[in-house]
């Protein structure tokens, strides 16, 4: 009898109480389209203004649901502005999340009053949102238990082709880091999508924070249900107060376990049926406190829970295993579930009555891998350099949710490092503009890059040689100019390459022209200046362009080094030029020049009257 019970981890009557000095839990709320932050009644929260968070558009909204929080904006996001947008939030602390979506309306005349689309979280996809979701209110927002580990918190809306997603409001509310913890497979791989939670007997809707919950609880919604069938179940309700209720690690309100379902004569069986997806995983957490004052002791009220027939606990007494009423107890489990429908059951096998108090159910979902951040770098500035338009949008992971994976990009999963990566770019005739950036080389799984029929300008990056796994280069019909690089010669798996009707110019390199002979299939026709290989003009004379820019370095240096030397020469004789004229000036210098002067006129007025020896007289001997 007692295998059948739940192993201790899994049953909480707890004991515990939580320490008066734990920090309060990280809390972000954010109102869509807001200019300003607001607060909302009747618990007066807050919630942050929209800013700098996405794109989209703001806009006046309607809210489809009094469950959702009294907004008056949200932000809706065209398909022309991209199949995939996203909230990407930053600065948010390592630790486990309740993280939460409402969806809105529109307010504005002929504008689809009800978009279909999808959401994920983290690159996971949670919900799928179905015609009419806006006359149910559990279907207007979408909410899941996921591990954030980054820092950040990415919230993508996936457009499905039926109306422009539109989002009301955004909450991620810190919880316990083992709140919800479902046994072996519980991890941080793991996701929990909320799919119902129910208080069963209450006549209100109520969030955590309406029965002063907790925060660590992560303010979740409950769903009144007032019976189960017509005529199978009675209400029951106190206002005693419940022990074991608000403690580590789930932090239920008290309020809870304070109503009641109870089956009836005429139908001892309580029976609980939901709509489920097939083929998943489902976990489900029962909620039981003994407020029935008939109930007086251990063996009055025994029953067994039955999950799609099966009997998944048996004999569970309430007062056996809290020791008294009025005692909180949390019964779960996990089960895989075919078909289409969810059937749970309490059976009485004594005491003739079963009883539940709440019920919440989750699809677990394993979380994706995501692609290789370095790869997610590269792609995000190949959208920049080329000028990509709007309409790819391109935003949060390339390849994750696998349902929307990026318009363009080829995604494969990497098992040695378990990620995705990108092995292949098809962005032939999109309109492209800008230039190939260096950083592509660090797609180094590509396979295949097509940018053909574009207009993609400037060089051919030389980094691309490094894309070892490369086979297929198709960049014609561009504007690429300058020369081929040597390097694409060592790309030895290289069998397609297409550079055809582009501006380049300069030789061919040696190895790739070498590659001719071994099938490789290439084209390098319409570009006037490329040569060295058959079909192209022979360079003989001719120079490549790195020879032609290489002379004229060479031609620009000469010429600068000519011109400095004449003005340097002729800078020195205007300085010897300035010293002469300076030392002439001189009062000295002119006084010398005059006796000079005097000197030469003397000699030449005595010239004329010398007389030899032997004219003036006797000659001396």
């Amino acid at each position: 009898m007692l295998r059948f019970l739940l192993p201790w981890l899994l049953i909480h009557c707890f004991v515990f109480s939580l320490s008066s000095a734990r920090p309060q839990p990280f809390a972000m709320r954010i109102s869509c389209g807001a200019r300003t932050d607001v607060h909302t009644l009747p618990t007066n929260t807050p919630w942050f203004k929209d800013f700098a968070y996405t794109g989209g558009i703001p806009a006046n909204a309607t809210r489809p649901s009094y469950i959702s929080p009294p907004l008056k904006t949200l932000r809706y996001f065209p398909l022309s502005a991209g199949p995939e947008n996203c909230y990407i939030i930053n600065r948010v602390p390592k630790g486990h999340y309740s993280v939460r979506i409402f969806f809105g309306i529109v307010k504005q005349p002929n504008f689809d009053n009800e978009p279909l689309f999808d959401v994920s979280v983290e690159g996971t996809q949670i919900c799928s949102l179905k015609s009419g979701w806006s006359n149910h209110d559990e279907q207007t927002f979408a909410e899941s238990l996921v591990f954030l580990t980054d820092g950040s918190a990415s919230l993508c809306f996936h457009s499905t082709g039926h109306g422009d997603p539109a989002i009301l409001a955004i909450e991620i509310l810190q919880v316990d880091e083992k709140a919800y913890y479902f046994g072996s497979k519980w991890s941080q791989g793991m996701i929990l999508r909320t799919a119902t939670r129910l208080n069963c007997g209450a006549g209100k809707p109520k969030f955590d924070a309406d029965n002063n919950g907790n925060h660590w609880g992560g303010d979740r919604f409950w769903s009144p249900i007032k019976t189960f069938g017509q005529q199978s179940d009675r209400i029951i309700s106190v206002e005693t107060s419940i022990k074991q209720a608000s403690i580590s690690p789930n932090f239920y309100p008290e309020a809870l376990y304070r109503s009641a379902l109870v089956s009836t004569d005429g139908q001892p069986d309580l029976t609980y049926i939901m709509d489920v997806d097939p083929n998943r995983n489902y976990s489900i957490w029962f909620h039981f406190a003994e407020i029935d004052g008939s109930i007086r002791d251990v063996g009055e009220r025994i029953f067994d829970i039955l999950i799609n027939g099966n009997v998944e606990f048996q004999d569970v007494d309430i007062m056996k295993l809290c020791g008294g009423p009025y005692t909180a107890l949390v019964l779960n489990r996990t089960v895989a579930v075919n078909g289409r429908t969810l059937t749970i059951t309490l059976q009485p096998k004594e005491g003739s009555h079963a009883i539940i108090n709440a019920i919440e159910v989750f699809e677990v979902v394993s979380a994706e891998v995501k692609t290789s951040p370095d790869e997610v770098r590269a792609l995000r500035s190949l959208k920049k350099a080329l000028a990509l338009p709007v309409r790819f949008g391109w935003n949060g992971d390339p390849c994750v949710p696998q349902q929307h994976p990026w318009s363009g990009a080829d995604c494969q999963y990497d098992k040695a490092g378990n990620k995705w990566v990108i092995d292949g770019l098809g962005l032939d005739n999109q309109g492209l503009t800008g230039f190939l950036p260096n950083e592509t080389s660090q797609l180094r799984y590509l396979q295949s890059i097509n940018l053909s029929g574009n207009s993609i300008h400037g060089p051919i990056p030389a980094s691309l040689g490094t894309i070892t796994k490369l086979e297929v280069l198709d960049l014609s019909y561009n504007s690429f100019n300058g020369s081929i690089p040597e390097s694409l010669g060592q790309l030895t798996s290289l069998r397609i390459l297409n550079l055809n009707g582009n501006s380049l110019s300069g030789r061919v390199p040696d190895a790739l022209g070498a590659r001719l002979l071994h099938r490789a299939s290439f084209n390098f026709t319409d570009n006037a200046g490329l040569c060295g290989i058959p079909g192209l003009p022979a360079c003989g004379p001719h120079l490549s362009t790195g020879a032609k820019i290489g002379i004229a370095f060479g031609a620009s240096i000469m010429f600068l080094l000519i011109i400095t030397f004449v003005v340097c020469c002729w800078k020195r004789r205007q300085n010897i030029l300035r010293v002469q004229n300076a030392a002439r000036d001189a009062p000295y210098a002119k006084a010398r020049t005059h006796l000079s002067r005097d000197i030469q006129m003397t000699m030449h007025h005595n010239q004329g009257h010398t007389r030899a020896p032997t004219e003036n007289g006797r000659l001396i001997s």
